[in-house]
């Protein structure tokens, strides 16, 4: 059975075993295309807990030829250590670099004492394996000078910038849910890559 994928979501189908009594439901959600055995056959769908006895929960029941579909999460990136910049100069360094191989680069600006900075920093991480070419970095904003705070303009944490041609091309305020923000800086550097 073929399985093409996207993204690192994966739509994965399993045989549902032979139930000489159980009829098919009247629709299936989708089918399966590719080859294999289960190429073509109808996806059954299922609601509500866990289907065992007792009569708790529901389960839509299928017939013979039906197969049951599971969603789950297939992450193939590696995650990749973001370097630290802790002065002026490592900043123009990471600037410099994205100018001369004309590739974005993405800063993380979080503090030590910041739980959604501490909590964002390895999901980054795992996002900078998805982006081979583009360079991760993060500034804790109370172990730098000012100035570099300054030249970034950080109101508020964390904030993941996208900077190209050694100029400040967008952010991401990451003030609300991880996989809000983690979807906004994939968006980002798909945008500006």
């Amino acid at each position: 059975m073929a399985l093409i994928a996207p993204s690192p979501r994966v739509l994965r189908a399993r045989e549902a075993p032979a139930a000489g009594a159980l009829q098919p439901p009247a629709a299936a959600c989708s089918t399966i295309a590719g080859g294999g055995g289960a190429a073509g056959r109808p996806l059954g769908m299922w609601s509500g807990g866990g289907g065992g006895g007792g009569g708790k929960g529901r389960r839509r029941e299928r017939g013979d030829g039906m197969l049951r579909a599971e969603a789950y999460f297939w992450d193939v990136s590696k995650p990749v250590e973001m370097e630290e910049i802790d002065s002026m100069e490592k900043l123009d360094d990471a600037l410099r670099w994205s100018v001369e191989n004309k590739q974005p680069i993405i800063i993380d600006w979080m503090a030590s004492w910041c739980r959604k900075c501490i909590y964002l920093k390895p999901r980054l991480e795992k996002i900078a394996g998805e982006f081979p070419g583009v360079r991760f970095y993060f500034v804790d904003v109370n172990k730098v000078p000012q100035t570099v705070v300054k030249r970034g303009n950080i109101t508020k944490m964390p904030t993941i910038q996208l900077w190209k041609d050694g100029e400040w091309a967008a952010e991401v305020i990451g003030g609300h849910k991880a996989w809000l923000v983690m979807d906004e800086v994939r968006e980002m550097i798909q945008k500006h890559k």
